[in-house]
């Protein structure tokens, strides 16, 4: 099956993954990699299908067009334009929304 949409990590986002990787990896090497590499695989999905994201409860966010994915604990915000998904940001749920976007 063909994607409909092409993928594209934002530098902010790629850093995100390896802050995400590096925080795990203290504990465990294999399971940071099972789990960034699992992130990129529910990310990976929008390609096929990037409307399942919510659209933000924030006006701010939602008024910037931002679509939310939840997975896991994280949240992947991201924007769909003509045949892409940007992906803007992997943030921890617990962070403050405000001072990241």
């Amino acid at each position: 099956m063909r994607n409909k949409f092409t993928i594209r990590y934002l530098p902010a986002a790629e850093e995100d993954l390896l802050s995400i990787y590096d925080w795990i990896e203290k504990d465990d090497i294999s399971k940071a990699e099972r789990y960034v590499e699992e992130l990129d695989k529910r990310i990976g999905s929008l390609a096929q299908n990037p409307f399942p994201g919510r659209i933000p409860r924030l006006a701010r966010l939602r008024d910037l067009r931002y679509r939310v994915l939840i997975v896991d604990k994280y949240l992947v915000f991201y924007k769909i334009r003509v045949r892409v998904v940007l992906i803007y940001r992997v943030i921890h749920g617990s962070r403050q929304l405000d001072d990241i976007l």
